[in-house]
């Protein structure tokens, strides 16, 4: 936060902290928090005063906290802090390529069309006309028990998503995409099975490190 000079972050509980929904997690500075002092706005259940009393009386939380998320939170923290940090970012850039390039193998698009606009968290493949992607999403789950996203608003039935981020390691995408490959031959369009996992092992070959507390 000092060397982005920020004095608001906040996240959730999901996503690449590999934790359900549920958590709102804030961090603000001394800067910030001095200037809610005189801040307008209306607030009740995220007043930091609250929080800030509670934490004096040594309490810690004005409200029912969520345990269990809290605990899991802990956990996914120190397998970030196990791993390394730039080695999580470095990790989810090579399951984004490596996704990006079975999706070119199997003859489909990316919905993100500029390649500065690819995410190292989810893919959006783009399906043909003739193909309602949440059949997709539906065989997947009912058939092969491989959970993918549907297409939200202006693309719903038109892609679908394979998320690659959270504690998601390079042979369980390898596993997701030779599903995927299957899903695809189920619903009627031609794909050579393995062609997308051939093209994601080879980059995924030349580029996986040794894991650094094993060696």
């Amino acid at each position: 936060m000092d060397e982005w000079r920020v004095d608001v972050a906040l996240t959730g509980s999901q996503k690449a902290l590999s934790l359900p929904t549920g958590l709102g997690i804030v961090c603000a500075s001394a800067k910030a928090l001095e200037a809610s002092k005189t801040a307008k706005s209306v607030r009740v259940f995220f007043d930091w005063n609250d929080y800030l009393k509670f934490y004096k009386l040594g309490t810690y939380w004005p409200y029912t906290p969520s345990i269990q998320l809290l605990y899991g939170l802990r956990e996914a923290l120190d397998l970030i802090f196990e791993e390394g940090l730039d080695n999580v970012i470095l990790r989810h850039k090579r399951l984004g390529t490596a996704t990006r390039l079975a999706v070119k193998a199997w003859g489909l698009e990316n919905c993100t069309e500029k390649e500065e606009w690819h995410s190292d968290t989810v893919t959006a493949v783009v399906v043909p006309p003739y193909i309602d992607s949440s059949e997709i999403v539906r065989r997947a789950w009912n058939r092969y028990n491989l959970s993918l996203g549907l297409g939200l608003n202006k693309v719903a039935g038109k892609v679908f998503r394979i998320g690659h981020l959270g504690h998601l390691n390079e042979l369980q995408l390898l596993g997701c995409l030779g599903g995927v490959e299957m899903i695809l031959k189920d619903v009627g369009y031609t794909v050579k099975l393995g062609s997308g996992v051939a093209a994601a092992s080879a980059y995924l070959h030349n580029n996986i490190p040794l894991i650094p507390s094993r060696i």
